[in-house]
């Protein structure tokens, strides 16, 4: 059963990683323009983000202790404060665009305008952060996140000439009617989306909120080598199906219900009742990770006590910052912003303050004064090296191509 319940939050974890508002736009909007061209970047990312998740999750499993705990003390307040401004910052924007992409999603089965489903997609995050467990919250939304595999499903009907996909996946190179600055710009989205910062701190910080010891350490690897590529693959589905379906007919997503018609195309009115089901499913579970990934850092680095189980009276500020990022959260996407530009912009944000993010997971993790023989293997080092020059590269070029591509347009 331990065993279960860590596989599910590798789950909830790649449904983060992998399935969110954010990755089902940016596969969707990459694939209808560039095709197979940007698959690369999917492992590219898959692999960095499974390198400092297994980091991140064998700290934790070693000293029982939350990732921005560490970081402050061994960093010291000033690094942990930047660490904390630039994670906070992207984790609520991200936290903000998943509660626009629920209500889209919900919008989409109802017809009902999606700024009305904002509070209500906020009540209902509310209601399951403060009253279900988060064993059952992890099973219960990774497993529906699933749902997704729909895509996979559809990819298949399709029949397409998987030569071709292969060889366009293997050009790196955009196609002749793009230009190589906005083939990189989304290169860059879809790296942020891959490695998007919260993902590691919800991983690491389920794992203290299951009791995580060294004998655990198995089972986290069993999350990371396995529930993530799953959430990978999903989006490489995604991506394909939006390249077979989209691409030719020349239509370029600019909303959710775009992103569904390659699964409508062939599944019909069942396949689109799947496929909501799989985007509610998704951005709520992703909803739950960003707040609560929010409500972890501030409370970690602070030294407040925390933990979803744990009730307000019992740790009074994590339910406070819970609070006023969701209500934060709502106010800012009532503004009338189009929930898939927040996303977007909220990418490439990420992209550009992920060594922010990555840098103490490796200090931490090759500190054997925290985890003794436990840190990071030579490989794991030269690896990991290789990750944090391009973090650095991808952190300096993001806001300037942003600029430069006015946002990718």
């Amino acid at each position: 059963m331990r065993w279960l319940t860590g596989f599910t939050l590798g789950l909830l974890t790649a449904v983060g990683g992998f399935l969110d508002i954010g990755d089902l736009v940016a596969n969707s909007v990459v694939g209808s323009r560039f095709g197979m061209t940007l698959a690369w970047v999917v492992p590219v990312g898959l692999v960095g983000l499974m390198l400092f998740t297994e980091m991140s999750a064998r700290v934790t499993a070693t000293t029982g202790r939350g990732t921005f705990d560490l970081v402050r003390e061994r960093l010291g307040p000033r690094v942990g404060l930047a660490n904390l401004l630039a994670s906070y910052l992207i984790t609520f924007l991200t936290f903000a665009a998943q509660l626009g992409g629920m209500a889209l999603a919900l919008e989409l089965a109802s017809g009902i305008h999606y700024l009305l489903w904002v509070p209500v997609a906020a009540a209902f995050v509310w209601i399951v952060l403060w009253r279900l467990s988060f064993e059952r919250m992890e099973k219960t939304y990774g497993i529906l996140g699933l749902a997704l595999v729909v895509f996979g499903v559809a990819l298949w009907m399709l029949g397409p000439d998987w030569g071709v996909l292969l060889e366009d996946a293997a050009s790196f190179a955009p196609p002749a009617q793009e230009g190589p600055a906005v083939w990189w710009y989304y290169a860059i989205a879809l790296f942020g989306a891959a490695m998007t910062p919260y993902t590691v701190l919800f991983f690491s910080s389920g794992g203290v909120e299951e009791k995580w010891g060294p004998r655990d350490l198995a089972t986290a690897k069993v999350n990371v080598f396995f529930g993530l590529p799953l959430g990978g693959l999903l989006s490489l589905c995604i991506m394909a199906c939006a390249a077979v379906v989209l691409m030719p007919a020349g239509i370029q997503v600019s909303d959710l219900g775009q992103v569904a018609l390659p699964v409508v195309s062939v599944l019909g009115k069942v396949g689109l009742i799947v496929v909501i089901l799989g985007f509610v499913a998704a951005t709520f579970g992703a909803s739950l990770e960003s707040g609560l990934s929010a409500a972890y850092a501030v409370s970690q680095y602070f030294g407040w006590r925390w933990g979803k189980a744990l009730p307000p009276e019992k740790a009074p500020y994590f339910h406070l910052v819970i609070m006023v990022s969701l209500l934060a959260g709502v106010l800012f996407m009532l503004t009338g912003l189009d929930p898939i530009t927040v996303t977007e912009y909220s990418l490439v944000f990420s992209a550009a303050a992920l060594p922010l993010t990555y840098l103490p997971i490796f200090v931490v993790a090759n500190d054997r004064g925290y985890l003794g023989d436990r840190v990071n293997s030579r490989f794991t080092n030269i690896l990991g090296s290789l990750y944090l020059v391009l973090l650095c590269v991808v952190s300096v070029a993001a806001v300037p191509l942003m600029v430069y591509t006015k946002a990718g347009q």
